[in-house]
């Protein structure tokens, strides 16, 4: 049982208040202690698997979506992949809301029962004889419905730590995210809250770095499997085979950031530290930039290389498409000639990408978990169902415009100003957090509550 007058950094924010006691004050027994940390473990569970089925699907999108339908195109791509983003930043307030009334099992168990049905739509969307890319679409989006209960899941952590354990718990949750991705309720009386303002314009900022920070890796994500496969002439097989081992590659990556960033931001602080995400991630997306003599392989010159004689180049299209690779459900390699760029853009090493992802890799994970730890402090030891719902909203907003816009810009103008925008993105990011950078600290040193 804590003792009047202890530090608020170590004390929960959930538990039994008694009437007189000061409003800083939390008396929290052994029992109530092992049971909210019980709580807060299956939530690491429950995001553990969320992300193994996220990760299951991801790289094998795109392949999917060509077989089961020939008129889907790369833009079409950035669709289907936003639309798991849009049912999630429609659903995150809600379930937001919801937990704040409700007891927060209501809305996981909707969430989850809501995730499994959309995935049995997804398994099956091969069956119909049209329209397949349609129901793809559809059944993406239904699983970013469910995917919302990630605001319940983090409006439960930020309320039952502490802020000296909040690091650590938010870094454990993305570490569990993470290990998914590499492997494919407490009900309370009502309480007395302290007295003070949230800092709006904290709060707002926040949302905006939230937005970047997954808006640079929705795009990142989207854009992996159609860029090694234009650059390198990876086969669909390929494509799945080598972006899914980059991809658990840069989870494990993760991990290690992740414990990193818990024992780096006692020293620092998380404002540093995401400081130094943003710096990293716009050095990789730079390295992106295509430079050299070197072009990528244009699709029709397999066949011209062929010596295909007395052909038409409509004809040369035509046959094309019915290659024999195409018989053996691989289809052409190489770059489209629908994409013009393909003929005066160099092609981006396969070092130089790997070198990128790696810095990515570094970047992102020390963003995004710092990111929301700061908005949980600045948001204090009030109920934060509804703020949270709104930050997992403008992520989910980040997964809905990063894929599309990195979708249109890559087939229309190719990596070379698809990657210099993102590079400018990070730019005005960076000077964002620095005009806010005094104002993301926690409510508590905001107001004269304890030392910061």
């Amino acid at each position: 049982m804590a003792s009047p007058g202890i530090d608020t950094e170590q004390e929960p924010l959930l538990g039994d208040r008694t009437p007189g006691s000061r409003e800083w004050d939390i008396i929290e027994t052994e029992e109530h202690y092992k049971s909210r940390w019980i709580s807060i473990r299956i939530l690491y569970l429950t995001m553990f698997f969320s992300s193994v089925g996220f990760s299951i699907v991801i790289m094998s999108i795109w392949p999917y979506l060509q077989k089961i339908d020939q008129t889907a195109d790369a833009s079409f791509l950035g669709w289907v992949i936003a639309s798991f983003s849009l049912g999630q930043m429609v659903a995150s307030p809600v379930f937001g809301l919801w937990s704040n009334y409700r007891p927060r099992k209501e809305p996981l168990i909707v969430s989850i029962f809501i995730s499994v049905m959309a995935n049995c739509l997804y398994a099956y969307i091969h069956v119909p004889a049209s329209h397949n890319k349609y129901y793809m679409l559809v059944a993406r989006g239904l699983v970013g419905f469910g995917a919302g209960n990630v605001a319940v899941v983090r409006s439960y952590i930020a309320g039952a730590t502490s802020l000296q354990e909040r690091i650590s718990s938010m870094a454990n949750t993305s570490a569990c995210q993470a290990l998914g991705f590499i492997l494919g309720p407490a009900s309370t009386d009502e309480v007395q809250f302290p007295q003070g303002n949230i800092d709006q314009v904290a709060v707002l900022a926040t949302n905006v770095l939230f937005f970047v920070v997954l808006f640079i890796f929705a795009l990142f994500e989207t854009i992996v499997t159609p860029l090694t496969m234009d650059m390198y002439a990876w086969t669909r097989k390929q494509a799945v085979l080598y972006d899914g081992i980059i991809l658990a590659a840069l989870g494990v990556e993760a991990i290690l950031i992740f414990m990193g960033v818990k024992l780096l931001s006692k020293k620092i602080g998380e404002r540093a530290i995401l400081l130094g995400g943003l710096i990293v991630v716009w050095v990789g997306f730079f390295i992106l930039l295509p430079w050299g003599n070197q072009f990528p392989k244009i699709q029709w010159e397999e066949l011209h290389n062929n010596s295909i004689p007395n052909t038409t180049f409509g004809e040369i299209i035509i046959t094309l498409w019915k290659s024999p690779r195409e018989d053996h459900n691989e289809g052409p390699t190489g770059c489209p000639i629908e994409q013009a760029w393909c003929f005066y853009t160099p092609m981006i090493h396969l070092a130089q990408f790997l070198t990128a992802a790696m810095l990515i890799g570094v970047g992102y994970p020390s963003c995004n978990v710092t990111s929301y730890t700061l908005y949980s402090k600045v948001l204090g030891p009030k109920p934060q169902g509804v703020y949270m719902g709104w930050l997992t909203a403008s992520g989910s907003a980040a997964r809905i415009l990063g894929p599309v816009f990195i979708s249109q810009v890559y087939t229309s103008w190719g990596p070379r100003w698809a990657f210099s925008l993102v590079c400018g993105i990070v730019v005005l990011t960076i000077m964002l957090l620095g005009v806010v950078y005094r104002r993301l600290v926690p409510f508590s040193v905001r107001h004269g509550r304890i030392q910061e």
